[in-house]
């Protein structure tokens, strides 16, 4: 009960309200589309939230998972690439160190921070036969992500971009946006939330398709560090640097 009333407090200021949801210990990474919620725990291990616990997804250890119109993805320590298929994780034949999702597309970066695309026409055939080919996209980034009004990302000195498209295929252009962060994440409504290496989390106001930036970065205050965020159907999933996970709503 303690818990709750610390987590109800530092959002009642702004609006916004923080429960926990069911935990699974050492929280590492999370993920939330189409109304699915995944996660990795520091052992590598992948779930997804059902019901009133998270279920064990598949068996193969993954740093990194992901879900959205495409379906579940994941990449291993060694960043080989997997989609989950009838029951678990099958190999992808490239290398990436992270995936994110864009639409029924997949969007990735590897370890030279090269950023690349997988086309809806392969994401949602795999792993049917036929050839496999990344599209290669324009700049240097470390986390990536995209939405109806454009995809963001950062890059290796904590430099945040935005597209001036909301297609990955023909924007080649990007725009930097004032301040610093080590990850963006993009809602599929087009909500823009980014986390700094102090573990401090902002969402962008004032985006809309004329202007894809926004204005200016609104900060929402937690008590302590965040690690990793995630947005969808106005859910804002947060795991904090000690595991603890939030579900938040304004």
């Amino acid at each position: 009960a303690e818990k709750n009333i610390v987590y109800f407090y530092f959002f009642l200021s702004i609006g916004w309200t923080c429960t926990a949801p069911p935990q699974q210990p050492s929280a590492a990474q999370i993920d939330a589309g189409q109304g699915q919620v995944v996660m990795t725990d520091s052992s590598s291990n992948a779930y997804f939230l059902s019901g009133s616990g998270w279920s064990k997804l598949g068996t193969v250890p993954l740093s990194h998972v992901t879900v959205g119109p495409a379906g579940i993805w994941g990449v291993d320590s060694f960043d080989k690439i997997y989609k989950f298929v009838r029951g678990d994780f099958v190999s992808f034949k490239l290398h990436k160190d992270n995936l994110f999702k864009c639409n029924e597309q997949i969007v990735g970066v590897n370890s030279a921070d090269n950023i690349f695309c997988l086309k809806s026409s392969i994401t949602l055939a795999y792993p049917q036969p036929g050839p496999v080919a990344w599209t290669p996209f324009d700049g240097l980034l470390t986390y990536f992500s995209c939405g109806p009004n454009g995809c963001w990302g950062v890059n290796s000195a904590d430099n945040i971009y935005v597209t001036v498209s909301s297609s990955i295929f023909t924007s080649r252009h990007w725009t930097q946006v004032p301040g610093a962060a080590k990850m963006a994440e993009v809602g599929t409504d087009g909500s823009v939330f980014v986390v700094n290496s102090n573990g401090d989390v902002f969402q962008r106001t004032g985006i809309t398709s004329s202007l894809p930036q926004g204005r200016d970065w609104v900060q929402i205050p937690f008590c302590l560090p965040v690690k990793h965020v995630s947005y969808d159907l106005g859910h804002l999933w947060v795991v904090m640097e000690i595991g603890l996970i939030l579900d938040c709503q304004q």
